[in-house]
């Protein structure tokens, strides 16, 4: 089946929402999962780290003035239930057998629904016959709160913010809760990655006690992420949990590069108030945060080596030597595909990051570039004008991924 077929086919059975659903030749099953993480989060007061055996309280809480007063942005992150307790997707064969290999697969920044990874995930599953686990990273897919879906609420959120911020660039009804929570409270974009990288790690360890019927306790963990789930990616890897991840495969796709190398003001993902919050905090003053935010300095400074990997991919010329040692030491299990025309995080920003500075670590990048208007947000458009073109792509692209984790 090609891909415009397969999507729309997918989309049409997702949307029945069942808790497992045969298709062509795989089985999609629903489990469900609650977050352990939630005490790192604003709004919990205290988190007990059980590494250091020590009660943290979270007693500085910076904030940015954006004239707004929503409970899209004032909500106590660490009480949203979406956010704790929500399912998840794993679509693999159809052969009655626990699977022995499993691919993560992460999505990108300010994503609400499945719809365009379902045939990414099926194509996956299809060349490498491993479970695919459609994993959301914390408040988004399922995880997000409904009312940031609601077009009429949020559209009129964009046009209160367009009123604040005459100049502001992209502010659209699809992004307009992200941007405002995120230019609000900027540290939010660090302890929500750090909750989705120690959710995953709890989810392995559902599959490694047997929990999950669908996947067999010794399996192989893998991970295929696109855009900014690549930074998640990477940071799994490289931090290497207990060993979990010494064999594991990472799979890039649009990703790869650190944060301060990346463009993420679009309609789709951040508006360009969001974007110049982000980048002051997490870039040009978060050494002076650390010091000032006790509770953001034992995670980052005070031996959680997941804070400390998480810091080194935040600026490309800070803890370069750090970084660049660890992606040497992981250089043959790592393999990424950008796009020529990208302008969300470019080609050659993702080459800098994997191949280092002086372009000698040995991370194979495959730079493409297709024959048929594409964007970062959307590589694949399903266009009836040239269906033919999408399909051909599509799977030169994943014949290539399907080739990279089926490598011994």
């Amino acid at each position: 089946m090609e891909y415009t077929e397969s999507y729309i086919k997918l989309k049409e059975v997702w949307a029945l929402r069942r808790p497992k659903i045969k298709f062509d030749g795989t089985i999609i099953q629903k489990f469900t999962f609650h977050s352990g993480s939630t005490s790192i989060l604003p709004g919990a007061g205290e988190h007990w780290c059980d590494q250091h055996q020590v009660m943290l309280s979270d007693d500085f809480s910076f904030s940015n003035d954006i004239g707004i007063s929503e409970e899209v942005i004032h909500v106590k992150d660490a009480l949203v239930q979406e956010n704790k307790d929500f399912d998840y997707y794993v679509i693999k064969p159809d052969d009655g057998k626990p699977s022995k290999k499993v691919i993560f697969l992460i999505h990108g920044f300010n994503e609400k629904n499945w719809e365009k990874y379902l045939p990414w995930g099926k194509a996956i599953c299809d060349r490498t016959r491993s479970a695919v686990v459609f994993y959301p990273i914390a408040f988004h897919m399922q995880r997000a709160p409904l009312q940031w879906s609601e077009k009429r609420k949020m559209y009129e959120l964009s046009e209160v913010r367009k009123q604040k911020f005459p100049n502001i660039v992209h502010s659209t009804l699809s992004n307009v809760a992200i941007s405002m929570r995120l230019h609000y409270m900027p540290q939010r974009f660090i302890w929500s990655g750090l909750q989705s990288y120690y959710d995953v790690i709890r989810c392995i360890g559902d599959f490694r006690k047997g929990n999950i019927e669908a996947i067999d306790p010794g399996c192989a963990i893998n991970i295929f992420a696109y855009s900014i789930g690549g930074l998640l990616a990477e940071i799994l890897k490289l931090t290497n949990y207990e060993g979990i991840f010494s064999h594991s495969k990472i799979g890039l796709f649009c990703s790869g590069a650190v944060f301060n190398r990346l463009s993420p003001v679009s309609k789709f993902i951040l508006d360009s108030e969001a974007n110049v919050a982000l980048y002051s905090f997490l870039v040009e003053h978060f050494d002076s945060f650390l010091k000032k935010d006790p509770f953001l300095h034992h995670f980052i400074d005070e031996d959680h080596l997941e804070g400390k990997v998480f810091h080194s991919m935040l600026d490309y010329q800070k803890m370069r030597n750090f970084r660049e040692d660890l992606l040497r030491k992981s250089e043959k299990d790592i393999y990424a595909i950008s796009l020529a025309q990208d302008l969300v995080i470019p080609s050659f920003e993702i080459i800098n990051t994997l191949q280092g500075a002086y372009k000698d670590i040995h991370i194979a990048v495959d730079e493409m570039d297709f024959d048929y208007p594409y964007t970062h947000e959307n590589p694949f458009p399903v266009y009836p004008s040239h269906p033919q073109e999408t399909d051909a792509t599509f799977n030169t692209v994943f014949d290539k991924v399907g080739d990279f984790f089926n490598q011994e």
